[in-house]
């Protein structure tokens, strides 16, 4: 029988190394998937000087789901202009297949700042300040003037917090916060209050409530048992969920998924973490966060069962280790996860 056909960029730095543990344990859950490999990162740009060749753009479309490691040059270098890999490949991917909605859960780890956190982030992928309205005149002068719009439409905005409300829906809490800055943004804001409160009404067993995006970053560092789902802007949203990684234990437990729920065409799945050259080769990442990713993967293709059972071990390793203070290295972490599932 066929498996799922996914498509595998391991990127830069430990991305492969992380993605070769997920594929590990993808494996040890005895789900199939029919892989290629694509390579495409900071690497393949510094070779060839390309970033998403529109062919491949094309044989991407094809697959059931990608799986991405990490993409990224070391720390300091310059032989990559910054934002080229983040527009022209991360943000190009999500913009021509459509990733309307990040989504990132995160659970709290025992002696993190936040270890009974249980909650999701649905970040808005494709608009706000990411969709690259603006620009500069004068460059280089005393005068420089730099525009950076945030694009909000009402068609994006619903359908996020559409899926957010559905997705709060099917948790036992049952619970949705709205995370923006009304009181500053009250363009965007309004935009964003007035859709929340209209889709609220067609759901009224969520309850629902409102944090602006200050006291949200505080309340993720004191008290983050109170959220159950949040939904925020793309920015908003990108910064809230590093915090919440560093909260609950760690960039190196940190997944998420880029989702088109609509499915005409792929979503892409990856850790939040980024390519860590300083790390590459020798044992030390974690690949946690790529384990995760890969179990969210398949949930949304359906090995629900499979993917309950790798989302279980991977809090199971996460916690012994938090507690034990055991360093294991990439490998053997994948081991342990995959033993368990």
């Amino acid at each position: 029988m066929p498996g799922h056909k996914v498509a595998v960029i391991g990127g830069d730095g430990i991305g492969p190394e992380v993605v070769a543990e997920a594929l590990k344990v993808v494996g040890a859950a005895g789900v199939q998937l029919d892989t290629i490999e694509y390579d495409l990162g900071a690497d393949r740009y510094l070779r060839t000087g390309e970033v998403l060749p529109g062919s491949v753009l094309d044989e991407l479309r094809g697959a059931d789901a990608i799986l991405l490691g990490a993409v990224g040059p070391p720390v300091g270098s310059s032989e990559v202009p910054p934002g080229l890999l983040e527009r022209g490949l991360l943000l190009e991917l999500r913009f021509a297949l459509d990733l309307y909605v990040n989504l990132r859960p995160f659970n709290g780890t025992p002696g993190s700042i936040a270890p009974e956190a249980d909650f999701v982030v649905v970040r808005e992928n494709t608009e706000g300040a990411y969709a690259g309205e603006g620009g500069l005149l004068r460059k280089g002068t005393p005068l420089e003037i730099a525009t950076q719009g945030s694009v909000n439409t009402r068609h994006g905005v619903e359908r996020c917090i559409r899926y957010a409300f559905e997705l709060a829906e099917s948790r036992p809490r049952r619970s949705l916060t709205l995370v923006h800055k009304t009181n500053v943004l009250t363009y965007a804001g309004g935009l964003w209050q007035r859709t929340f409160d209209e889709v609220a009404a067609e759901h009224s067993g969520v309850a629902t409530a409102y944090n602006h995006v200050d006291a949200a970053c505080i309340y993720f560092a004191t008290d983050a048992r109170r959220y159950d789902v949040v939904v925020t802007d793309n920015l908003f949203g990108d910064i809230l969920t590093d915090l919440a990684g560093a909260v609950c234990g760690g960039i190196g437990l940190a997944a998420s998924a880029n989702l088109n729920p609509a499915r005409t065409g792929p979503s892409l799945f990856e850790p939040v973490h980024g390519a860590a050259h300083d790390i590459a080769g020798t044992g030390r990442a974690n690949p946690l966060a790529a384990i995760r990713s890969a179990g969210m993967m398949l949930d949304f293709l359906g090995e629900r069962e499979a993917a309950g059972r790798i989302e279980k071990a991977v809090l199971a390793v996460a916690e012994h280790t938090a507690s034990s203070g055991a360093v294991l290295a990439t490998a053997r972490i994948g081991d342990a996860v995959a033993e368990r599932v």
